[in-house]
């Protein structure tokens, strides 16, 4: 059978009855040129000299930053496979928390060759089963290369260098030292070591407008945007047992619309009267359980607050809910829904809280510092402008991500695309041993992978062909697998002295989401549009 005849399978058929139809190779092609298409806005976002994008949002916010995830969620993809990539980036990010941008790119060069294959007359189903094939050859050959984060250097300095590694090509790249040893810190204080268990709920992240990147600090404890709900109220206490109430400080209100007459003078006292007994039982109740201080996440009405300040019961108001959530599980109080089940057991504890100020004076928020039952910590950064603050989030994020996943698997691979060539290597020599179908796929595979060294020496400004055989031949003449992509300037280098590195389990699951992503986008075939039935 030769080639037209067997690219007959894959022929385009549309029935004129009740829906429009797409099949065989056209559709697999143009699957593969939307993929592609996605790739090329984040092809030059890669890298510690990666470029930023502009996006403009509908609702005239606008974004700059080079983050995969944040870009193919902001970018508007109508198609159904692009729609598939989005969910797997999030996916990724979600899990991993970084190489969105690496598996977008790495699944685009996958396809590309299985359509060159495709071209020879391999069917999809055999080239999926090679490429998976070649991925667990990957995933083996990666765990041999790997290395440990303690083998050659303290664990602490190695959690630095992954850190900065993942926020190398952010706009924070200039205070990646600062907000390296922050990421850290924070993730230590709310990890279990020994578990190898990190619970990075109980890390907030929080910015405001002004100062500098360096200026970001690390709390210990939980900062909240708000104030004490009077100016006379005291700005810092000690030894702190808080009630988290869900309930208003405010006379009951039935939920159906109301009216009171009032007649008479008498009737006027007595309404008085009831509203002064309801709020008075209401302090009595907090101040008989012990509280000195009083969270609500409604409001107060002047007279309650008023009766707070006078009976020296500090209080804040329209809390968060997301914020009471960690407050409850940082300080070990329960949240209490009505003011007769106000217990000393219901209360929390903290050993401070504070009242603090940055700028003028009236920009005022809430630190609540050691609490009773988690190391709760909270990363305040400083920013020129929203811009900053939100890429600057976002890098933050991408760190401690990274520092969570050596926590659970202290393996690495190393950077610069060195990791990528040697598992090309790996399986272009398997290829050699292989006759027939599977060599023409690993040999695809092999050249797909070196598509990540190619793209960071092309943002670095070299020649991206001269560079990748640069490093091709010193790794094979070295049997070096560290050598990689130099971005300062040598062109190659190794990234195990220069200490840029990421996770093995970030290498592998990229790997094998680039596998998935191709594979899923190989077995669809047709394409059915129903059409809405006529009246």
């Amino acid at each position: 059978m030769n080639i037209k005849e067997k690219n007959n399978q894959f022929s385009e058929k549309k029935t004129k009855n009740e829906l429009n139809r797409t099949k065989g190779f056209s559709i697999i092609k143009e699957n593969i040129s939307e993929i592609i298409k996605i790739s090329k806005i984040l092809k030059s976002s890669i890298g510690p000299l990666g470029m930023d994008k502009v996006i403009f949002e509908q609702d005239g916010n606008v974004v700059i930053t080079n983050d995969g995830a944040t870009i193919l969620a902001k970018i508007d993809i109508k198609s159904p496979i692009g729609s598939m990539i989005v969910d797997l980036s999030k996916s990724q990010d979600d899990e991993i928390g970084d190489g969105t941008t690496g598996i977008v790119i790495m699944a685009a060069a996958l396809l590309e060759q299985a359509e060159k294959l495709i071209e020879k007359g391999i069917h999809p189903i055999r080239i999926i089963e090679g490429y998976e094939h070649a991925c667990d050859i990957c995933l083996t050959h990666l765990e041999n290369i790997s290395d440990y984060i303690n083998k050659n250097s303290t664990t602490y300095k190695s959690l630095l260098a992954a850190a900065a590694t993942a926020m190398n090509s952010k706009i924070t790249n200039r205070s990646k030292k600062r907000l390296s040893e922050i990421c850290v810190k924070a993730v230590l204080a709310v990890s279990d070591v020994i578990r190898r268990d990190v619970n990075l709920d109980l890390i907030k992240i929080e910015g405001k407008i002004g100062g500098n990147l360096e200026n970001t600090t690390l709390l210990n404890g939980i900062l909240i945007d708000k104030e004490f709900s009077h100016r006379q109220m005291p700005k810092e206490l000690k030894d702190v047992r808080l009630c988290i109430l869900t309930s208003p400080l405010e006379p009951p209100k039935p939920k159906s619309k109301y009216k009171i007459e009032i007649q008479n003078t008498k009737q006027f006292k007595d309404l008085d009267f009831f509203e002064q007994k309801y709020f008075n039982d209401m302090i009595t109740q907090l101040k008989k359980s012990g509280a000195n201080l009083l969270l609500c996440q409604w409001g107060f009405d002047d007279e309650g607050n008023h009766l707070l300040l006078r009976n020296k019961l500090p209080a804040v108001r329209w809390v968060s809910g997301s914020e009471i959530e960690l407050l409850a599980v940082a300080t070990g109080a329960q949240i209490v829904p009505r003011f007769n089940e106000i217990t000393t057991a219901t209360l929390g504890y903290a050993s401070r809280i504070r009242e603090n100020c940055f700028g003028t004076a009236e920009d005022r928020f809430l630190i609540i510092e050691n609490c009773a039952k988690s190391r709760a910590v909270t990363i305040f950064i400083r920013g020129s402008s929203d811009l900053v603050i939100k890429e600057a989030k976002r890098a933050i994020r991408d760190g401690i991500c990274v520092i969570r996943n050596l926590i659970k698997d202290s393996r690495i691979v190393y950077g610069g695309g060195s990791a990528e060539l040697s598992c090309s290597l790996k399986i272009q020599d398997k290829a050699q041993t292989e006759s027939g179908l599977k060599h023409y796929i690993l040999n695809g595979f092999s050249e797909s992978l070196k598509v990540i060294p190619l793209v960071l020496a092309e943002n670095a400004g070299y020649s991206s062909i001269e560079a990748l055989y640069q490093i091709i031949n010193r790794q094979v003449n070295e049997h070096n697998a560290y050598l990689g992509v130099d971005c300062k300037g040598k062109v190659v280098g190794n990234m195990k002295e220069q200490q840029i590195f990421e996770t093995l389990l970030s290498k592998q699951q990229q790997i094998q989401m680039s596998v998935q992503i191709a594979s899923a986008v190989l077995r669809i075939d047709d394409i059915i549009e129903l059409e809405s039935k006529k009246d």
